[in-house]
């Protein structure tokens, strides 16, 4: 038995929670015992808000009146008995809208009015602007209030053709794309250029995200949702009608805007939706899966996608039959099938790539913390010898030891000169990488893409414009890396001196790798030469058209450069504070080691009492070591724990 798309995805969300439980109680217990350094409590953060908050996109797309919406409501929105998002017959969502949910955020339908796309400003910008948007109160609680909202999606205004071209909804170029205009020659443009729902549905708590698309004329005239929204999904759901299979304007949706980055065979699926259309009480049962069998191959051939990816269902009577709880009803629509696809492959990767983060991060976690435990037991080692040769000492040998522990402490002491020394060149060559990739430099290349997009007559150049502006952007990334190597060799000398001269157990994480980000700047790119050269070339005509697509650009080239930036400042601080923690014990080292010769040199007696002490430490070290090593193996396994957090870290 197939588990439906809310099933699956309410164990992933468990899954989540709870590794972000276990990760919550890691780092309280490693706090707890001096184990965890500002570095590894940081990392610590990132993967339990990585784990908790982290969202899942699914775009939905199709031309209109293909039953895009009703599959939505069929699949999440069911529980209500009633469609939420507008699915009457003709054209429903005339503009992009986001579903989703953010604790604290009130709860509500956020619309950002059509008139925005006359300034200069990308959707990202105008997210920030909440004043710019028209807000409506939801009660969740009350669904017809609920479908009533979210009708808005659907509004529309008639205006001049002046005001629809300026608004990039009529084109001189592309007539047969134009919309019809009325007897006075207005045309129908969206009411609304973008909106945001943010309500607490169970699926949107636990991070998923529904991007609702509007048709081909609707898409076209917004650069940003083809090059940058779509393509960040990690999935796709392409909506055809069964009854009229791949249409011309379906292969222009498919060809322009679902632009493929790299493999995406679990990321592109082909809903043949409607085939209760061909429900005939005329042909058999065998005849009528033959025919909707012939219409999966037509529309795999043409859009070039293996069959497994297309699906035939019938969402009206998937919706149907889950209002009704209709059995027999929802087999036949073959909704679950979609559902029970749509889990696996985009929550099975989604899984996959959490823990691909979680387990380098507990892998770097583990490292340090075991580090600082070995020079905690050398440490009391060295601590044992040295006071077992007290025994039999008279008062001057002792006092000649500590003067000569204070003189180690002084010597240690003056090595901070060339610990400052490579903090200072570490922080001039960060300073350089953040002016690479810093906002500065990105403005100035897209300023120099902007310049060569707008110069006169047709741009058949563009793959060679936009290859000028990714191969220096390509070009920071290598500098970047090569800073980054230049920091790692001071780094590896630097901690080859100081474990020489005074015995530390420093070791140079692991050189940030930036070939990821190289890589998505060759997705990027690819999006972009392929999105201008099916169709679109001619609008880079228009001014402002150019201008939306590099502001498109640059919100998504923003992303990449600072998550680079925040992989390399992620390394920088594990070596700085892997320093400071082995200098800290290393301080800690001199002081308890005065102690106990103080303590000797006025009782003679207790050098056994401090002998058992340090066996007494050591024993504890011991069993430190045996519960980190428990709660990394409870980390990456994937059963619930038995113990609740509190006993877990008393028991410690």
């Amino acid at each position: 038995m197939t588990r439906s798309f809310n099933q699956q995805f309410d164990q992933h969300g468990a899954w989540r929670r709870n590794f972000a439980h276990r990760l919550k109680w890691l780092a309280r217990w490693l706090n707890e015992n001096d184990l965890l350094n500002p570095a590894v409590a940081e990392r610590l953060r990132e993967l339990e808000s990585q784990m908790r908050t982290s969202k899942v996109k699914v775009a939905f797309v199709a031309e209109f009146s293909r039953g895009k919406s009703e599959l939505i409501n069929s699949i999440f929105f069911a529980a209500y008995g009633r469609r939420i998002m507008p699915a009457a017959a003709g054209r429903t969502t005339m503009c992009p809208t986001e579903l989703s949910y953010e604790a604290g955020q009130p709860v509500s339908l956020r619309l950002l009015p059509i008139e925005t796309r006359l300034q200069p400003h990308s959707l990202t910008h105008w997210r920030d602007e909440l004043s710019q948007w028209t807000e409506i109160p939801l009660d969740i609680e009350d669904a017809e209030n609920l479908s009533a909202s979210m009708n808005k999606v659907a509004e529309v205004r008639r205006v001049p053709l002046a005001e629809a071209r300026s608004l990039g909804f009529w084109s001189d170029d592309a007539p047969d794309d134009n919309p019809v205009p009325d007897a006075e020659g207005n045309v129908e443009i969206p009411r609304w250029r973008h909106a945001l729902l943010n309500m607490p549905h169970p699926l949107l708590e636990q991070g998923l995200v529904i991007l609702d698309t509007p048709g081909l004329n609707a898409i076209g005239a917004e650069p940003e949702l083809t090059v940058s929204l779509i393509p960040q999904a990690h999935a796709v759901v392409f909506i055809l009608a069964a009854d009229t299979g791949v249409t011309r304007s379906d292969l222009a949706i498919w060809r322009e805007h679902l632009i493929t980055e790299g493999d995406t065979s679990d990321t592109r699926i082909v809903v043949l939706n409607k085939i209760d259309t061909m429900w005939d009480i005329l042909s058999t049962p065998a005849q009528v899966d033959a025919q909707i069998q012939r219409q999966r191959k037509g529309a795999a051939e043409l859009l070039g996608v293996p069959l497994p990816q297309v699906l035939p269902v019938s969402a009206q009577k998937g919706l149907q039959a889950k209002i009704r709880r209709d059995v027999p009803l929802l087999k036949a629509s073959r909704l679950p099938e979609l559902e029970a696809v749509l889990g696996e492959g985009l929550l099975g990767k989604r899984e996959k790539m959490l823990r691909i983060a979680v387990d380098s991060g507990i892998d770097s976690l583990e490292a340090e913390a075991m580090r600082i435990i070995k020079v905690r037991q050398r440490d009391l080692s060295e601590q044992a010898l040295e006071l077992q040769g007290l025994r039999g000492k008279n008062v001057s040998v002792i006092r000649h030891m500590r003067s000569r522990i204070e003189q180690e402490q002084t010597e240690f002491e003056g090595s901070n000169t060339r610990i400052l020394a490579l903090r200072s060149v570490q922080g001039k060559l960060l300073r350089e990488v953040y002016a690479v990739l810093g906002s500065t430099a990105l403005k100035s290349d897209m300023a120099r893409l902007a310049a060569a997009l707008k110069r006169p007559g047709i741009k058949f150049s563009v793959r060679k414009v936009y290859g000028e502006t990714f191969d220096s952007l390509r070009h920071n990334l290598s500098e970047v890396q090569a800073t980054a190597s230049e920091i790692q060799s001071m780094l590896h000398a630097t901690f080859r001196q100081l474990n020489a001269e005074h015995g530390f157990a420093l070791q140079a994480p692991a050189e940030p790798d930036l070939a990821s980000f190289e890589q998505q700047l060759s997705q990027i790119e690819q999006s972009h030469v392929h999105y201008l050269g099916v169709g679109n070339l001619l609008k880079l005509a228009q001014p402002d058209f150019c201008d939306k697509l590099v502001r498109a650009l640059a919100s998504r080239l923003r992303v990449v450069n600072e998550a680079a930036m925040t992989e390399v400042e992620r390394w920088s601080k594990g070596a700085g504070a892997q320093l400071d923690t082995q200098l800290k014990e290393r301080r800690r080292n001199f002081t308890k080691r005065l102690e106990a010769v103080e303590r000797i040199q006025n009782a003679a007696g207790d050098l056994d009492g401090r002998l058992a002490e340090l066996a007494a430490q050591e024993s504890g070290l011991l069993e430190l070591d045996r519960r980190l090593h428990e709660f990394i193996e409870l980390l990456t396994s994937n059963e619930s724990p038995n113990v609740a957090p509190h006993n877990e870290l008393s028991a410690a």
